[in-house]
């Protein structure tokens, strides 16, 4: 992880789950993680299966210049890769992992942006796995942020954190082999590198 906004939410995010596999939305209070808020955002999958923003903080609808709430999250990204990245939103749920994903963001001037989103799965009040509680951040900051609004973003990497409970933040773990080629599967392609895409490792080992 890069980011620390990325950091802190997934510390909070595995410490009010437990020894569970994911929260529910009622239990995640914005008073402790009031300095995160502008960057995150909360998507619902639909009855449709359509994947959209219930919530979206300011700072994510600056980077994009337009209120976000109610549309498709795959809406963010290059067409070619909006099919696969509903499927990973979904995998999230469905799967009830975390998911690490690393991205570039261009302008229509051509500018661009390194970001990181950190989606872990949310159940809804009733247990439904049916949410994700999100987070964007910007990995820079060039004159021209917030000013100038992002069109797309395209994918350049896929991360899975550990979801151990109570891990430290410093730790997590390399993904199987197997791992890497369902991710892999969920873009678009059957190998690590799938065009421009990596499958990252997952960061320090302890």
């Amino acid at each position: 992880m890069c980011s620390r906004t990325t950091m802190e939410l997934f510390q909070y995010w595995n410490a009010v789950r437990g020894n569970r596999d994911l929260p529910r939305r009622d239990e995640i209070d914005p008073a402790h993680i009031r300095s995160l808020l502008p960057d995150l955002f909360i998507l619902q999958r639909q009855a449709s299966g359509d994947v959209r923003f219930r919530l979206a903080g300011t700072g994510v609808c600056a980077l994009f210049g337009h209120e976000l709430r109610d549309g498709q999250f795959c809406d963010l990204w290059l067409d070619s890769e909006a099919d696969g990245i509903a499927r990973v939103a979904d995998d999230v749920m469905t799967q009830m992992t975390p998911m690490l994903l690393y991205a570039r963001g261009s302008t229509e001037a051509g500018n661009e942006l390194d970001v990181e989103l950190l989606l872990a799965p949310l159940a809804s009040p009733d247990g439904m796995n049916d949410r994700l509680l999100g987070a964007l951040s910007a990995l820079a900051r060039p004159v021209w942020l917030h000013m100038t609004p992002l069109t797309h973003l395209v994918t350049t990497g896929l991360s899975l954190p550990d979801a151990s409970p109570n891990l430290p933040l410093d730790r997590s773990y390399a993904p199987s082999a197997e791992t890497n080629l369902r991710v892999a599967r969920l873009i678009g392609g059957n190998n690590r590198n799938v065009s421009h895409l990596r499958i990252l490792d997952g960061g320090k080992r302890g």
